[in-house]
């Protein structure tokens, strides 16, 4: 259960950087998310490493605020 949980919460965060829900920016943060999800960069790969379910569910949200981040920046950069 907690494995499906971690991922809806970090998909929430990452679509909280879309300042408009339309389908190029809900693809854009699920793509972001996975992404971030997948590769895990600094620090989100330490995250993972907390005891018990809190690194699995801490990876997620952090890849989440990562790609909220990108999403939210985008919209100084690329007009969509």
């Amino acid at each position: 259960m907690i494995g499906v949980v971690d991922e809806v919460l970090g998909q929430w965060i990452a679509l909280a950087g879309a300042v408009v829900l339309d389908p190029p920016r809900l693809l854009a943060a699920f793509a972001l998310f996975r992404i971030f999800d997948i590769v895990k960069p600094w620090p989100v790969r330490r995250l993972e490493a907390l005891p018990g379910g809190a690194g699995i569910v801490v990876d997620d949200l952090a890849a989440g605020a990562y790609a909220a981040l990108v999403l939210y920046l985008s919209r100084f950069v690329v007009q969509f």
